[in-house]
């Protein structure tokens, strides 16, 4: 199991539409390198490869609305078509087209698509006037996209590797779990109080409820929901550069409040950046040891509920819709 399955047809985010100005942007996607640039157009993407000698096109530079390559200068349109080929007659050039991938954009966040005809499309996010919304573009990590998922949905490695941060490893709570599945996706609904971790109690306030959400191939979604509604909503994109490494995209949603959107922001960034750097690191150590030991050894725990769901739609399959629970566990 390495990537995920249609992970190549699949819409994901990969830079935020302020990111792009006047030099084009290198991305890899899924093993393929691609280039983000913009004109006055609007946002465009290519394979990043110049169709003449395959020089990278991230290399070159934008100039009169144009991407044009670093090595002999063909110039291209945001369409792909090759307008110039310097010193050589404009005729016949339009064999000469760059690669393109479909793109489109999303409050403020670029989507591309590697191949295939689907339409654009996102997971659900919450998209009222009351809520307030920020995404946070992270660096690329090393670690394994299979990975990332199955340690966002497992509720049990954070009483250890964020022992303190979320959860408390000698405290723990009455939780009680269900499981919905459906054919392409599932959730899980843990009813508890707020965990004990000074974070959680920091950033939550009264908790009744929170919901994990896997849309495959690779977001991730959690809610977390007290007496009066959502209290916050963060959806996940851990996009693959490659088998080995992640570059993982999030939207925050959050109610408004009187204070402004901008502290919020900062608050929940300082809150969260020490238990993202805990997972970043504990999945490089997850990652080195199956490449030390040849591959990925699984064995399912009695709390690991959600592993075959996984497993399942990671890799093209479908569910057979039911429920389970209510399951009693302590975290």
């Amino acid at each position: 199991m390495t990537l995920p399955a249609d992970i190549e047809t699949t819409w994901l985010p990969v830079a935020l539409v302020r990111q792009i100005g006047r030099k084009p942007l290198r991305r890899e996607v899924a093993g393929h390198a691609i280039v983000l640039w913009r004109s006055p157009t609007g946002i465009h993407a290519f394979r990043d490869r110049c169709p003449h000698r395959n020089y990278p096109l991230s290399q070159g530079r934008i100039e009169g609305g144009q991407l044009v390559c670093a090595y002999h200068g063909w110039r291209f349109t945001g369409d792909g078509g090759c307008v110039e080929v310097p010193g050589c007659a404009r005729e016949g050039l339009s064999r000469l087209g760059a690669e393109t991938v479909a793109v489109a954009e999303l409050d403020g966040a670029v989507f591309v698509r590697l191949a295939g005809e689907a339409a654009f499309d996102a997971p659900p996010m919450p998209d009222s006037p009351d809520f307030d919304h920020f995404w946070w573009p992270q660096r690329a990590t090393p670690a394994r996209v299979y990975d990332a998922l199955d340690n966002v949905l497992d509720p049990f490695h954070t009483n250890f590797i964020h022992n303190g941060l979320i959860r408390v490893k000698g405290r723990r709570q009455p939780v009680v779990q269900t499981i919905q599945a459906f054919e392409r996706h599932f959730e899980a609904t843990y009813v508890q109080d707020t965990d004990y971790g000074w974070m959680s109690r920091a950033l939550e306030g009264p908790r009744s409820q929170s919901r994990g959400y896997y849309y495959p191939p690779v977001v991730f979604q959690g809610r977390w929901e007290g007496p009066s509604g959502l209290n916050l909503c963060v959806t996940l994109w851990f996009v693959p550069e490659s088998a080995d490494r992640i570059r993982t995209m999030a939207r925050f949603s959050t109610p408004k409040s009187k204070g402004p959107a901008w502290l919020k922001q900062a608050l929940i960034r300082l809150f969260l950046m020490p238990v993202i750097e805990q997972d970043a690191r504990a999945l490089k150590v997850l990652r080195d040891n199956i490449e030390r030991f040849g591959g990925p050894r699984f064995k399912a725990g009695p709390g690991d509920r959600l592993t075959a769901l996984l497993a399942t739609l990671y890799q093209g399959g479908q569910l057979e819709p039911g429920e389970m629970g209510p399951l009693h566990m302590d975290l």
